[in-house]
């Protein structure tokens, strides 16, 4: 059995054989890549670890990146006294932050479904289990539906910034998480398909447009609005809120759009915020730099 190529036949699978969402996806790695369960279980509970190690890495240790853009977000929204909305919504965008600027200073990370959006799931993923007490497994079956998520988009749209912009990287991701929510919280097969949507409907048509062609500016930042939209967006689909535009058909949007836009706005630092006159700084003073650090080795 190989995982379907849309949702529409990933829930009729599941309605027509009576089962979870997760199972699915663990049947697809069990007969795709010759794993046993147990390998995949595990597997998930490492990704998972890291994902956390990354978070508390961020939270308590220097992320101070090499080009100086960079400079211990996370921390800082962590230990900001006051709160915007509540308490738990700071931890969710300070853990964002920071597992994305362990990434940006060359630490491990999980890239889900890359490295430019690898601190939306562990945020996410983080802040939904101390909110509400999940235990592990059910955690890991989150990430198995995520998976399916991902790999769907990939299939007919991207989850490469190079290719359809921001919007297939954190667009990606914070679907992925969005998707593991409304699972994780009991939410059915529409529900958790409607939070994915709207989470597209959010992100479509954003750009890709890196300072100096690292992924820090403005991507560290963007994975914390990410992590926000995720969970707005799985708040109104659990309420039985319809996204109108089906999950499928959102991601044929995301593909039309991704191709229609300009090479300058797909990770190539031609365009946007890269070619403002801060950006073109920054890029001049960063190559310079790296050049000088070359020479002296």
């Amino acid at each position: 059995m190989i995982l379907f190529d849309d949702f529409r036949s990933w829930k009729k699978y599941c309605e027509e054989s009576n089962l979870p969402l997760h199972v699915p996806v663990l049947e697809y790695e069990i007969s795709q890549k010759g794993r046993t369960e147990e390998e995949i279980w595990n597997g998930l509970l490492f990704a998972y670890t890291v994902m956390r190690e990354a978070v508390q890495t961020g939270l308590n240790e220097d992320t101070t990146s090499r080009s100086g853009m960079i400079d211990n977000g996370g921390k800082k929204v962590y230990q900001f006294p006051t709160n915007v909305l509540s308490p738990e919504f700071k931890k969710l965008i300070a853990r964002a932050l920071a597992a994305k600027e362990v990434n940006s200073c060359m630490g491990r990370i999980v890239a889900a479904p890359t490295a430019g959006a690898s601190g939306i799931m562990p945020g996410v993923l983080v802040t939904l289990q101390e909110i509400h007490q999940v235990d592990d497994q059910k955690m890991l079956e989150a990430m198995l539906v995520s998976a399916g998520i991902a790999l769907i988009i990939e299939r007919n749209a991207s989850i490469a910034g190079a290719v359809g912009g921001c919007q297939a990287e954190t667009g990606t991701a914070a679907a992925m998480g969005a998707g593991a929510i409304a699972y994780t919280l009991g939410g059915t097969v529409t529900q958790v398909f409607n939070a994915v949507a709207i989470t597209i409907q959010c992100m479509l048509g954003l750009v890709c447009d890196p300072v100096a062609g690292l992924v820090e500016v403005p991507c560290v930042v963007r994975n914390a609005s990410a992590a926000a939209i995720a969970y707005s967006s799985a708040q109104i689909a659990l309420a039985n809120v319809n996204a109108v535009i089906p999950v499928d058909e959102c991601i044929m949007a995301m593909g039309e759009i991704g191709q229609a836009m300009e090479d300058r706005y797909k990770e190539t630092a031609l365009g946007g915020l890269a070619m403002t006159p801060t950006g073109q700084q920054i890029a001049k003073k960063v190559l310079i730099t790296d050049i000088e650090v070359l020479e002296e080795e």
